[in-house]
């Protein structure tokens, strides 16, 4: 199954993440797919940017969202919306 995602990159306590669309099976950062979009928590704001269009195709074939990325997608969309 395709999952989206959360891969960690950045420093010790420093991290930076890429949302990815990659099968469950997979470890964290190994192989992906698809780097759909990254997150940044360590900004102030936090920095997001997804590519919503890939998003959308990933979840028509079948793909699941974590958690994490659900409410990343749904705070992009909000804000692309506003």
């Amino acid at each position: 199954m395709v999952k989206l995602r959360l891969a960690r990159f950045g420093g010790k306590k420093n991290a930076f993440y890429r949302i990815i669309a990659t099968d469950s099976r997979n470890g964290r950062d190994s192989r992906w797919l698809e780097q759909l979009g990254t997150y940044d928590p360590n900004q102030a704001v936090h920095a997001v940017r997804v590519d919503l269009a890939r998003v959308d195709y990933w979840l028509s074939v079948g793909a699941q969202t974590t958690g994490t990325v659900g409410k990343i997608v749904d705070r992009a969309r909000k804000s692309a919306v506003a």
